[in-house]
């Protein structure tokens, strides 16, 4: 392979990893630290009232009324095949803005507990390991290394499954 060729493809993976650099808001699920962009957030919130909406798939929880906006929460443990618990102190709602094909929503998910927001250089962002096919990691951005520990970042947009979001617009509309 011409020098030219691999200088070129690591110029790529470095603008790639670039691109992934920035603030994130890191979060727990069960033993797990996870970490969303601080620019997708809106609001964090206690947990309140969530309206059920029947006929959803079990992690949506249904709805809540945000400042007069009606706003589908999800239950990010159930959406990642982990064990339901029950909701604490801690729990707590993130209010983030998603792009849908319809244009952008704003979407609301349970998590356990939220951590703090960390501001993530290149360096600290390494490809997400292949898994294999059965495994489908597109909506993993990367994994960061900080302080020796592991956080799994998440492209909130591809969370959720184009499913998902049809059958929220059908509920919002």
């Amino acid at each position: 392979m011409p020098s030219s060729t691999l200088v070129a493809s690591e110029s790529v993976a470095a603008a790639a990893s670039d691109a992934r650099a920035g603030k994130y808001l890191t979060f727990h699920l069960a033993s797990e630290e996870f970490g969303i962009r601080v620019l997708k957030v809106r609001e964090i919130m206690g947990l309140q009232e969530i309206t059920a909406v029947p006929q959803t798939p079990i992690h949506i929880k249904g709805v809540i009324n945000l400042r007069g906006k009606v706003v589908p929460v999800i239950d990010l443990r159930l959406k990642f095949g982990l064990e339901a618990a029950e909701y604490t102190q801690r729990t707590c709602i993130i209010v983030t803005q998603v792009q849908g094909e319809s244009g952008s929503i704003l979407m609301g998910i349970v998590v356990d507990g939220v951590s703090e927001v960390l501001n993530l250089t290149a360096q600290e962002i390494e490809d997400t390991p292949d898994f294999g096919e059965a495994i489908s990691g597109n909506y993993l951005l990367g994994m960061a290394k900080v302080k020796g520990k592991v956080k799994i970042l998440l492209d909130i947009d591809r969370v959720l499954s184009s499913q998902d979001l049809h059958g929220l617009s059908a509920i919002l509309h």
